[in-house]
């Protein structure tokens, strides 16, 4: 099968799954998962499983204690490493507000139910959903491609351990198209819009832009 996500095969779904999870929270569920999700990884493409188990060395030689506060230093304290997708194309506008109910309406039509405190931007919550619907999971992250490959520059940028994880989703997507490129140049010069003139009106309070525990 191709390394594309053009097959939209069950290899597609469990790469996705596997960055679901590897992109969330370093908690103890997920350091009790590594061995499982580096069988899984061994069983994709090179270019998709080989960053995985990379990380996976990583999480299994780092100490717990340690991989909290890099993620939280990474994620929570570095704007250009926001793992909240719709705020590369909207930043902290009402039009975000809008996309998070759509997002979240899209997720109950096919059945995954978000906890309060999770947002349905969040890089792990689009994965999951991916996973479980690939069709529509493929086009919506395509439609947030821009912010994707900026997020894995940024991290790159960082010398980031996570960035493995992107390396991962963008081997399962198709190569760069060059509007792709111009879009992806242009939030890394100029950043997402700045707010206009508020999320309250247009959505509930915990969709309010905010990164400090959520998806945890």
């Amino acid at each position: 099968m191709s390394e594309r996500i053009g097959g939209l095969s069950a290899i597609s779904s469990r790469a996705w799954q596997c960055q679901s999870l590897l992109i969330g929270y370093p908690d103890d569920a997920l350091l009790d998962r590594t061995d499982l999700l580096a069988a899984a990884a061994e069983t994709l493409p090179t270019a998709v499983g080989g960053p995985l188990l990379r990380f996976l060395d990583h999480l299994r030689a780092t100490p717990p204690g340690q991989l909290t506060a890099d993620y939280v230093a990474t994620f929570d304290h570095r704007k250009r490493c926001c793992l909240f997708l719709t705020y590369y194309g909207h930043g902290d506008t009402r039009k975000r507000g809008m996309a998070l109910l759509t997002l979240k309406q899209q997720y109950a039509a096919a059945g995954l139910a978000l906890t309060d405190e999770e947002l349905p931007d969040h890089l792990s919550v689009v994965l999951e959903y991916a996973a479980i619907r690939p069709a529509e999971g493929a086009r919506l992250l395509l439609d947030h491609r821009a912010g994707v490959e900026l997020l894995r520059l940024a991290l790159r940028d960082a010398r980031s351990p996570w960035a493995g994880v992107l390396d991962s989703v963008s081997a399962t997507l198709p190569a760069l198209a060059g509007d792709e490129r111009t879009a992806v140049a242009r939030l890394a010069a100029q950043g997402p819009p700045a707010e206009q003139v508020g999320l309250a009106p247009f959505a509930p309070p915990e969709y309010m832009p905010h990164t400090e525990g959520a998806r945890r």
